[in-house]
């Protein structure tokens, strides 16, 4: 079996990803989504919480340039940061949407050294925006960043166009697109929900 349809099939056995073609859920956007992927629930499952980390290790080793630095996206990135931090023996950091209020007022947390190549952690790619904003926050405190890996994206033409302008490149575990195809393998959707599904998706 496929890494990225035995992941998705993980995903939809937690209940972190859920599909109603019916009834759409609404993002933190405003967006409204036939699906909603809520990748903070594999914590609590410390066996897909253990695999996640092992096929960001897989998806490194096959990368050209390796980090040095590991760094999560505030928040549901930094477990998995961490986990992948520890398995690599690796430095971590992590980056919130925005600079502290109080105290030094840091956004990134941890420290790395100018030069250093940091791979970014995070939980899902919808847009890219937050991915993109630490990749900045990153590069401005000196960082080379060598891209974004996260567990699932829902492929969306908006975040392929923003990596693309920001030069930044992203690789995921499982996607979208894989997930319906196990759903369909499964028996799991009807034809109409699948066509719901792509053409809400190919449409945004």
């Amino acid at each position: 079996m496929a890494v990225s349809h035995e992941l998705a099939r993980d995903l939809l056995a937690i209940e972190a990803v859920k599909i109603n073609t019916k009834s759409y859920f609404t993002w933190t956007s405003g967006m409204k989504s036939p699906i909603y992927c809520d990748n903070r629930l594999t914590m609590s499952h410390p066996e897909i919480r253990r695999k996640i980390s092992k096929y960001f290790a897989q998806l490194i080793e096959n990368m050209e340039e390796k980090p040095d630095v590991i760094a999560g996206c505030a928040t549901a990135g930094i477990p998995h940061a961490a986990w992948l931090a520890d398995t690599l023996n690796l430095p971590m950091v992590y980056v919130r949407s925005t600079p502290k209020g109080h105290g030094k007022e840091n956004q990134i947390e941890g420290t790395f050294e100018k030069g250093q190549k940091v791979l970014v952690i995070e939980d899902l790619i919808s847009t890219g925006s937050s991915s993109i904003e630490a990749a900045k926050a990153l590069r401005n405190e000196g960082g080379e960043v060598i891209g974004v890996l996260a567990i699932f994206t829902y492929g969306l033409q908006t975040s392929i166009q923003q990596f693309s302008a920001e030069n930044l490149s992203f690789q995921t575990i499982t996607s979208f697109d894989q997930l319906i195809d196990a759903l369909v393998k499964d028996a799991k959707i009807e034809k109409e929900e699948e066509s719901e599904l792509l053409s809400w998706r190919n449409n945004l």
